[in-house]
């Protein structure tokens, strides 16, 4: 799978021109498999009041990025936008497939409340894992990747690859290189960590970098080869060595 990340940070508040960059950057990527944009892509991170940028029920985020599935064959993991949904703000991922068709829908479920998340947007409640080209993907938004048992909750799922937009700050760049690289061991699959702030990257089962960018915008591609991931599997199957017996703390 040829797995192209479009980084770029966008203008504050201003959707029109975000949009044309977003456009530009997913012609750019072709030919790939899958091209995945970065949180809050058509708005910035983020503009206030929310609700006066909102995407109504996300309807122009999924016309666009539909129309370009469809007129470029590729799958389109797009990123986060802000939307309204039944008077509620959400942090949404919509993913649609080669034939422009919306396959899943995402709600960023933890909630930064260091940047006053919690504050403006609701916190979605289900998890989902979707398939693109047969395989099976799973979608994270940022803080989420803090939360060890979200991404172990879509391993469990069937996910081989979890895809993660993000707008996350380099002032803690070395955490999250940490937590890209922990979540892609312990739950043995790859991640693709798209950031609008610079320095994406894509990490496989092992641990190990694929790929990663700078800071400017630009595309970034990575071929992802499956067979890795069986081969880590076979030699040691973490999921499956799992131990349920112990459920309780003794003090």
């Amino acid at each position: 799978m040829r797995v192209s990340i479009a980084q770029f940070k966008s203008a504050l508040g201003a959707a029109d021109e975000n949009f044309s960059t977003a456009a530009r950057l997913i012609e750019a990527a072709q030919p790939c498999d899958v091209i995945v944009l970065p949180e809050l892509w058509s708005t910035g991170y983020y503009p206030t009041p929310v609700e006066n940028f909102a995407d109504d029920v996300g309807h122009r985020t999924i016309d666009f990025i539909c129309a370009a599935a469809k007129k470029f064959s590729v799958n389109i993991v797009g990123g986060s936008v802000i939307v309204n949904d039944g008077g509620k703000i959400f942090n949404r991922c919509h993913v649609a497939n080669r034939s422009g068709q919306i396959v899943a829908a995402y709600d960023k479920t933890h909630l930064f409340g260091f940047a006053g998340e919690d504050d403006v947007f609701s916190a979605g409640n289900e998890l989902t894992t979707f398939e693109l080209d047969g395989v099976i993907c799973g979608a994270a938004i940022c803080y989420d990747l803090r939360f060890p048992e979200t991404i172990r909750r879509l391993a469990l799922g069937g996910a081989e690859i979890i895809f993660v937009p993000a707008a996350w700050s380099l002032k803690r760049l070395r955490p999250r290189q940490i937590l890209t690289k922990a979540r892609a061991i312990e739950n043995q699959l790859f991640v693709v960590f798209a950031n609008s702030a610079g320095i994406s990257e894509v990490v496989d089962p092992r641990g190990e970098v694929i790929i990663e960018g700078g800071r400017d915008t630009g595309i970034l591609t990575a071929e992802i080869n499956f067979d890795v991931r069986r081969d880590v599997r076979a030699a040691m199957n973490l999921l499956a060595d799992r131990n349920f017996s112990v459920d309780t703390i003794s003090n």
